[in-house]
């Protein structure tokens, strides 16, 4: 058990990985020549003399973004109907040829510098499937063809951290199936955009396996090296719209990726941290007859506290209507959930409290946990997997909020934990989990308590903590 731990904690996230899962929380934005015809998938037929969205605003998409507390945004540059948001030079099939701005418009380039002047970090979306696309199915020249359009995104609007692939991969007009050369898709990004997280059909942010906001109870970002292949595989690729995919859930075959048990049997292990991604509607795209279908604040905010949470990053998807605004509904909901974050987490009680752990290493004593930061962590000997942490105030705190953090650069150690409060003369478990990872929030029904001691069980050669905060 030993060896295996010393293995695992070898795995570390890349700087890239890192600045990405400090980010937690941003947003999608489909938008496209779908929001246009009312569809999710179309099939590259569509006149781009339809879209003519001539209240987009911008600056207003990244305003609710902000107003719900995510700091990025990424836009479905072009989406399966191969209709491109920016004027190609690869395709007449652009918005070059549709009327907004008189032909003139790069909807691209109005996003991201709308990121830029709202302080969000900007993400691209580029299907590899083109239905537009005439070489789609041939090869090499397609791939030239893609290649050629990532090139532009990567190189003529700034700064991006994320681009996002998804494995959709059916046939194209022509009856065939193009086979994606995605480690050429990768150099690329690697070469413009070095800082770039690949996402789902990638090697750095894994998809948790469903559309429908879901997670797993234990979700590990030290996994084995072969899940990195399963969503680049065309057979099982999603290859027609369908509300059964947007909606499944994980199966229990799943449910584990990087307990101990799992990995025992494994030779190559990588860091492939989990993200979640879902609608704030039913659909993708902007749908007028989904007007009354916005997630409920209660509905988002388990998401929320299950992602971001539960060791996952949170991507929701927003999508403007076809005059280029997000929806007032949507406005109003995004900024109700902004709100609800900020008055839960507004004030650490853990300021006030007195510390004490029953064994920790020199220099990396449990003070540190104080401060949000990897420069500074509580850390255990080597070979004490298991410690107790006490947290105790002079009077009755009311606690709604644990949140712990382990020090992920130096891995992911904790396996098992528990939080118990005491409660007069008994000890009361408050929450028995497994996974912390990059952040763990325990949402608890307002607990009256003087002391709150967190019992890390088990972990792998030594458990951290970067973090402990109280609300």
């Amino acid at each position: 058990m030993e060896e295996l731990d010393r293995e695992l904690i070898k795995i570390v996230p890349s700087a890239r990985q890192l600045a990405h899962q400090q980010l937690e929380f941003y947003a999608f934005i489909h938008f496209g020549i779908n929001t246009v015809t009312g569809r999710e998938w179309g099939d590259g037929t569509e006149n781009p003399a339809s879209f003519h969205p001539d209240r987009l605003d911008a600056d207003q998409w990244v305003g609710a973004v902000k107003a719900a507390g995510m700091k990025g945004l990424i836009l479905t540059c072009k989406h399966h109907d191969g209709f491109c948001l920016w004027p190609s030079r690869y395709t007449k099939h652009t918005v070059a040829a549709s009327p907004y701005r008189e032909g003139k418009g790069d909807i691209v380039r109005e996003v991201s510098q709308a990121c830029k002047r709202g302080g969000l970090q900007f993400g691209i979306y580029l299907s590899p499937w083109d239905r537009n696309q005439e070489t789609y199915g041939f090869g090499e020249v397609y791939n030239d063809f893609f290649v050629n359009q990532l090139t532009e995104l990567l190189t003529g609007y700034g700064e991006i951290f994320s681009v996002w692939f998804d494995g959709a991969c059916g046939e194209g007009s022509n009856g065939k199936k193009q086979k994606y050369d995605w480690e050429r898709y990768y150099s690329i990004i690697r070469e413009f955009q070095s800082g770039a997280c690949i996402s789902v059909c990638g090697p750095d942010i894994r998809w948790c396996g469903n559309e429908a906001g879901d997670t797993r109870p234990s979700e590990w970002s030290v996994v084995p090296g072969r899940t990195s292949e399963t969503e680049t595989i065309a057979e099982k690729s999603q290859q027609k719209d369908h509300s059964a995919f947007r909606e499944r859930k994980i199966t229990a075959a799943d449910l584990d990726l990087g307990s101990r048990k799992v990995l025992a049997d494994e030779k190559d292990f990588i860091w492939y941290p989990a993200e979640v991604n879902t609608s704030i509607r039913p659909g993708w795209f902007y749908h007028k007859e989904e007007d009354k279908m916005v997630r409920s604040l209660s509905e988002l905010l388990s998401i929320y506290y299950s992602s971001v949470g539960g060791n996952a990053a949170f991507l929701l998807n927003i999508p403007p209507t076809g005059e280029g605004l997000i929806y007032e509904k949507d406005v109003e909901r995004l900024k109700e959930l902004g709100d609800s974050l900020k008055n839960s987490f507004y004030q650490n009680l853990l300021l006030s409290a007195r510390l004490s752990s029953d064994c920790q290493l020199d220099g990396f004593g449990i003070e540190q946990v104080r401060e949000d930061s990897y420069e500074t962590y509580f850390r255990t000997e080597d070979k004490r997997t298991a410690c107790v942490i006490d947290l105790q105030w002079d009077m009755e705190q009311t606690v709604r909020y644990i949140v712990l953090k382990e020090n992920i650069t130096l891995s992911q150690r904790i396996e098992q934990f528990k939080v118990t409060a005491e409660a007069g003369s008994r000890s009361v478990t408050l929450y028995e989990g497994t996974v912390v990872g990059y952040k763990r929030i325990i949402p608890l029904s307002a607990v009256k308590t003087g002391h709150i001691r967190i019992h890390i069980l088990d972990a792998r050669i030594a458990p951290t903590l970067s973090f402990i905060g109280v609300y």
